[in-house]
């Protein structure tokens, strides 16, 4: 089968691509607002009709909230499910917007023709560079590239509350050997990468108690307990000098950095510098032994996110409070599993508390943990080198600081590794005014994912 021949394809039809793709831009489908639930319904159908004109049997498939859409096509020896959602975030304010952004356009800009409107990056854009590639592959070869499902999801921006019981619900029919995740961008807006590595997550809110009331400063001050001194001393203790998180057991389940992976990683040559210019910062914090890229990678972090007490109105009330209260997150690498690490953190902070002091915790111990891609499968290595050959630069396995909690349900739910490969740029405003999408992203990314599928499929 001749790849060029596919290739070309997606060249000569990029205008009906491009035409097909506003179509569904226009499509309101803002899915945290409920006056837009007929929208999403109409989006979900949209791409029903989409897929069945690509040969695929496909549905929406009825949830609490929007619709799934769900295709099944094609034979072949390995089985690919490929994800994407369809929702957009809300578009307030509306007015700093410079067009309608449901009205989509290419414009030009100094940097190239953009598509503008909301969704053109996160995620519409995105996916449909996957369905064009099944389009011009299916031109050319009368057939699918391989055995495919299609699973676009229309809850992902209002948190996804139907995605883990329609996973669990629907296992045997989601299930398969891998999966394909395109809602992550190149890096740096130019190298393509693909995310190996997925930060989990564990959170804390809790509040430390002193006396039975607020207590006037003059009388009580210098005598009774203040929750806020005690609070600010506990949480000060979380680092060392060195930035290592000080509860104990904390790095028992974090493995090392492969060097091979290192290596890659330092060849980007991130700028950090400029990465904590651009926010107004000059100086890297957290493990002083570790490169940055490693910190925001691949190493757990401990962060207050919050910290409240006394009186913060206007004027002074001179007061000792009876409470103070904080938020703290933490974000999990390799084994960690977010139960231990909450347990060990609250043993940690109650040992530490003076007479008279006590913690009320306030979450459930819960969380998610990191996701770590088994690389070592060739199809990773065969995606690297047919994104190198797309774009003519080396592509590089990366991390994410964040968390996508798709990729770690479909490996504890359906018990497969996700292959994340996205073309967004950093400036492509996603969540707000003016989003928008290379047209260059929208025109390498489908001929990526044609080479892609060519290679593992």
């Amino acid at each position: 089968m001749s790849l060029d021949a596919v290739l070309a394809r997606i060249d000569e039809t990029l205008p009906q691509a491009l035409d097909r793709l506003m179509d569904l831009l226009r499509i309101p489908s803002i899915s945290t607002d409920p006056a837009y639930k007929a929208d999403c319904a109409r989006a979900a159908d949209w791409l029903v009709a989409d897929l069945r004109g690509l040969g695929f049997d496909a549905r929406a498939a009825a949830t609490p909230g929007h619709p799934m859409v769900i295709g099944h096509g094609g034979t072949g020896p390995r089985h690919i499910l490929f994800y994407g959602h369809y929702d957009v975030q809300p578009v307030d304010p509306l007015s700093l917007w410079s067009r309608d952004p449901f009205d989509p356009a290419l414009e030009d800009t100094p940097k190239g023709p953009v598509i503008r409107a909301r969704g053109a990056s996160d995620d519409k854009g995105q996916l449909m560079t996957f369905l064009e590639a099944c389009r011009a592959w299916r031109h050319v070869h009368g057939s699918l590239p391989g055995k495919l499902t299609i699973f676009l999801e229309g809850e992902e921006e209002s948190g996804s509350p139907s995605l883990i019981p329609f996973l669990r619900d629907n296992a045997p029919e989601l299930s398969a050997d891998l999966a394909l995740i395109c809602d992550t961008g190149l890096f740096d807006g130019a190298v393509p990468a693909i995310t190996t590595m997925l930060r989990g997550l564990a959170k804390a809110e809790f509040t430390l108690h002193a006396a039975s009331r607020d207590l006037h400063s003059g009388m009580y001050g210098g005598l009774a307990r203040n929750p806020l001194h005690v609070l600010a001393k506990i949480l000060s203790g979380l680092h060392d000098a060195t930035g290592r998180v000080q509860v104990p057991g904390f790095y028992d389940d974090v493995a090392e950095l492969p060097d091979a992976l290192r290596a890659q990683w330092q060849a980007l040559a991130f700028d950090h510098a400029g990465y904590l210019g651009d926010v107004g910062l000059s100086q890297p914090a957290g493990e002083q032994d570790r490169t940055p890229l490693e910190m925001i990678w691949s190493r757990p972090t401990a962060e207050v996110n919050g910290l409240w007490g006394g009186y913060t109105g206007a004027g002074f009330k001179t007061v000792l409070p009876a409470e103070a209260h904080a938020k703290v997150s933490f974000r999990l690498v390799s084994n960690q599993d977010p139960a231990k690490v909450l347990t060990a953190f609250r043993a940690w902070a109650e040992a530490q508390l003076p007479p008279d002091c006590s913690i009320t915790w306030h979450d459930a111990i819960e969380g998610a943990p990191a996701s770590v891609m088994a690389i070592s499968d060739p199809a990773f290595e065969a995606a690297r080198q047919a994104l190198t050959e797309e774009w003519r630069r080396p592509a590089a396995f990366v991390g994410a600081g964040g968390s996508i909690p798709v990729a770690g349900y479909f490996k504890s739910i359906l018990g497969m590794d996700a292959m994340l490969i996205g073309f967004g740029r950093d400036d492509d405003q996603i969540h707000s005014p003016n989003e928008k999408y290379d047209l260059e992203s929208f025109h390498k990314g489908i001929r990526s994912w044609a080479r892609i599928l060519a290679r593992i499929a």
